[in-house]
């Protein structure tokens, strides 16, 4: 999407009727958990890390992110928070080098003391402040964490810890600067035509396509965007019989026959920030979590479970983060080289002009999904961190008037997200299936070449 179409986007909800945003969206990302207190021990937990990751959400929330713009704040906001609080503990190795050529990371004076912890969600705070559009949002949770800091720590510790993590911010805001975002901007946009099987605006907002050159963005830790594309998808035939309208089909008679459970799938995993609601001559916006926000809470409840501490959270959110950045990148590029047509579009002309998916759908091509592809990708992130069997209760989209969801390993989660998508009616079979594939080798290529700690991992501690 480009700059102008959020800008217009979101100037229009906001002066429309919004819900679902009141609910506690401060700690979003951590599973709603009470606020930290203010004492030295907490101050040195993983609490305000959640705190400000939750934050960051909660505002991306209201700017009203794409789902890809979202992952990559995140990804920078997580890489600047790991960076300076890895300095409390140097057998933890930088990312510089390891992902996309990012430069060595300015390091502290030794000679004089630090709280690295402050220095970590000071560099996170500072990222995400300049990546997202509502400033006084981020500046309102920094300050309150820098407040409880500062009660606590020496004046000259405190100054100091606050100078290293705006260096640290800097920095990854420099190297941020030159991964082709701002080019991007200036790219064309989508073309709509009506060749058949070619995708087109859906209702009822019609948008444009969002983020049609989103595979020119450089990844973190893949050699490009197209070092894992799926296959061809099946070509377009509206012939009774053939693959494609089989396909197109078994959508339709899926939506036709849900079960109560299927629909609770669908809703769980929505994760549409577009979502527009009409009624009568109203229209209202639903503001919702990405699919990458709800799998960073995701990564901020298994820390939690798993009593990680700062470090280890920070590791976890940056792994997280960089495995979605790097799915979304892989996905949206396919998305617009193929820009299959999606199965509302398809179903309405050749099958049933009447019939409506379950879930609204989004403004963008369908193959593969996108939300298979992100999702496999973080639970091969989360599964070589917290282990295969790491059972937990999802607990994301509570602020967001769903309720808790409990699975029994990250892949669980992320099969179950992926076959929502066929239940709402958003997908065909094939962009499941050939998106969880990528997914599955965008995250194990994380794993494999974003190396913090060799052999460490929470679950094994």
């Amino acid at each position: 999407m480009s700059n102008a179409t959020v800008r217009s986007f979101t100037r229009a909800v906001r002066g429309m009727r919004l819900v679902r945003t009141s609910c506690v969206l401060l700690l979003v990302a951590a599973g709603c958990q009470s606020k930290p207190s203010a004492s030295p021990e907490s101050l040195n937990s993983a609490e305000p890390l959640h705190e400000a990751m939750g934050q960051l959400t909660s505002t991306m929330v209201y700017d009203i992110f794409s789902p890809p713009q979202a992952s990559r704040v995140y990804s920078y906001a997580s890489i600047a928070g790991y960076e300076a609080l890895r300095q409390s503990d140097t057998s933890w190795r930088s990312l510089a080098v390891q992902v996309r050529s990012m430069p060595a990371v300015p390091a502290p004076d030794r000679s004089k003391e630090y709280s690295y912890a402050l220095a970590g969600v000071r560099a996170m705070l500072t990222v995400s402040h300049q990546l997202t559009f509502s400033r006084e949002r981020m500046d309102s949770v920094r300050t309150a964490i820098s407040q409880r800091y500062e009660s606590s720590l020496p004046a000259d510790v405190y100054a100091r810890s606050i100078a290293y993590g705006d260096t640290v911010a800097r920095h990854v805001l420099a190297w941020a600067s030159k991964d082709k975002f701002k080019e991007s901007r200036g790219l064309p946009k989508f073309s709509v035509t009506r060749q058949p099987g070619r995708w087109i605006p859906t209702p009822p907002a019609y948008m444009d396509a969002v983020e049609p050159n989103w595979g020119t963005v450089l990844p973190f830790a893949m050699d490009s965007a197209t070092q894992f594309r799926p296959p061809v998808p099946f070509a377009f035939d509206s012939t009774k019989g053939t693959p494609f309208y089989a396909q197109a089909l078994e959508v339709y008679d899926t939506g036709r026959n849900l079960t109560g459970e299927q629909r609770a799938i669908a809703a769980f995993w929505d994760c549409n920030p577009y979502v527009m609601n009409v009624q009568g001559h109203t229209m209202f916006a639903t503001k919702k979590i990405t699919p990458g926000g709800h799998w960073m809470g995701i990564a901020g409840i298994a820390a939690r479970k798993a009593n990680a501490t700062a470090l280890q959270t920070a590791d976890t959110y940056l792994r997280t983060a960089i495995a979605l950045a790097d799915g979304f990148i892989a996905a949206w590029e396919e998305k617009f080289r193929s820009g299959v047509i999606r199965p509302e579009t398809v179903i309405n002309a050749y099958i049933d002009e009447k019939w409506a998916p379950l879930l609204q759908t989004p403004p963008f091509p369908e193959y593969p999904s996108g939300h298979s592809v992100i999702s496999t990708s973080a639970a091969q992130v989360l599964t070589a961190i917290y282990g295969q069997n790491f059972a937990f209760a999802d607990s994301s989209e509570v602020p967001y008037g769903m309720p808790v969801r409990s699975f029994a390993s990250f892949d669980a989660a992320a099969n179950e997200a992926a076959i929502s998508r066929l239940y709402g009616g958003i997908h065909y079979r094939q962009a499941i299936e050939e998106g969880q594939r990528q997914g599955k080798q965008v995250g194990l290529n994380v794993v494999a070449r974003v190396i913090t700690k060799p052999g460490t991992t929470v679950a094994g501690r």
